[in-house]
């Protein structure tokens, strides 16, 4: 991917790097001059749809790589080829994919359930060395019971069992689509 494609939008970044690994596959070299919206770092969550329906969501809470457009390009391919809970995605699904890249804000602990808010806040929950993580404004979670619940589901923490609670904003890009777009 040459240097001028780094000045996309996040979701855009995910798509030229999803499909420049369906093709080549591996990660693209990404430019070593990245512009300043790039350079910094933060956890990345990539969703991939199809029709409406999940295909693949991959992220990191915490960043891993060494900026944020490196972030963006690593979860892209993992969402698309590492989610265990889909077939790895083919390059001629590429077109009928909708990309969305949520960028992570801080994580700060909470003390009571009222401090969550389902649509502003994603959280994530821990026990011991158990953390399940849910983002904010999922279609069909309305309530912060529905959240906390499905967000101990996934870190298999029981029902009964009081996880500490963390609450997260995120910043999220869908894909700009339309007549002139993509």
């Amino acid at each position: 991917m040459a240097e001028e494609n780094l000045n996309l939008h996040p979701a855009e970044l995910a798509r030229r790097t999803l499909d420049y690994y369906l093709r080549e596959g591996h990660l693209p070299n990404l430019a070593d001059s990245l512009p300043p919206e790039y350079e910094m770092r933060a956890g990345v969550f990539v969703s991939l749809k199809k029709d409406g329906q999940l295909r693949g969501c991959i992220g990191t809470f915490e960043p891993v790589r060494e900026n944020l457009a490196e972030e963006i390009a690593a979860n892209a391919v993992s969402a698309a080829v590492r989610d265990p809970r889909f077939p790895p995605v083919r390059r001629e699904e590429l077109p009928e994919l909708d990309i969305s890249v949520d960028i992570l804000g801080p994580v700060e602990k909470v003390e009571k359930e009222t401090e969550l808010d389902p649509e502003e806040y994603g959280i994530m929950v821990r026990k011991g060395s158990r953390t399940g993580l849910l983002l904010p404004d999922l279609e069909g979670v309305d309530t912060v019971e529905q959240q906390v619940d499905i967000a101990c589901r996934k870190a298999g923490i029981m029902p009964g069992e009081k996880p500490e609670l963390y609450r997260f904003k995120v910043t999220r890009y869908p894909e700009k689509k339309g007549p002139d777009l993509i």
